[in-house]
């Protein structure tokens, strides 16, 4: 019996229209889908119009369910794992389950899209020949650690924050970064996309008083660049 693969599916950020006809055709192809959210991933499978198997893949999960799936790909299905948007394994869950797969000789297909951390550098203005991506820092333990490292990185960083931890980080930034110019993304590719300029401070008095949900990405220039 041929093993089957596992397909590591990018999908839209925010605007469904950006689904790919790959990752279309391959939601098709697939017996089962891999996916954070179950709600989330089916409202993107009832715009393209296609009903599958759904199976929640999140950090508390993950661990209990990875031999049950690698027991399926070695059967002869084949599989997608989704995030709830973007490229999956990007600060989310399936590192693990792709490394599983890996060592079981199973075949792992990536079929590429959105991703916002990209997509916030492209349309950034900043440097983008040499970049470092953090993902979210370290909400408590080694927080402050990482924010000193970080100051004397010498290459555009890439973050992400979410809205109730926003503020903090650009307090934060205005402290150990004060001179760095940064640009903010917010709900990239959706109705409501914002985007912010400036010195941290500069930012922090731009801030609507209330932030409203979303996920933001935060790209700090290098040290010493000058817009």
């Amino acid at each position: 019996m041929e093993i089957g693969t596992l397909y590591i599916v990018a999908t839209p950020i925010g605007n469904l229209e950006d689904i790919t006809l790959r990752a279309i055709e391959t939601f098709k192809y697939v017996d089962f889908i891999i996916c954070e959210d179950t709600r989330k991933t089916k409202i993107l499978l009832d715009r393209i119009n296609i009903s599958k198997e759904l199976i929640s893949f999140n950090a508390q999960s993950e661990i209990k369910k990875i031999d049950y799936i690698i027991g399926r790909l070695i059967n002869g299905e084949n599989c997608a794992l989704v995030s709830d948007a973007g490229t999956p394994c990007i600060s989310d869950p399936g590192v693990r389950l792709v490394n599983s797969a890996i060592k079981k000789d199973i075949k792992i297909s990536g079929i590429p899209g959105a991703n916002a951390a990209i997509l916030a550098l492209s349309i950034s203005g900043l440097p983008t020949d040499a970049f470092v991506f953090e993902g979210f820092l370290p909400q408590k333990k080694g927080r402050q650690k990482k924010l000193i490292q970080l100051a004397h990185e010498e290459r555009t960083i890439v973050l992400y924050e979410s809205m109730y931890r926003i503020e903090k980080l650009l307090k934060e930034l205005s402290e150990f970064m004060p001179n760095r110019f940064i640009v903010i993304q917010r709900e990239l590719t959706k109705i409501f996309e914002e985007s912010w300029r400036g010195l941290p401070h500069e930012i922090l008095l731009q801030l609507p008083n209330k932030i409203v949900k979303g996920e933001f990405v935060i790209i700090i220039s290098p040290l010493n660049w000058k817009f």
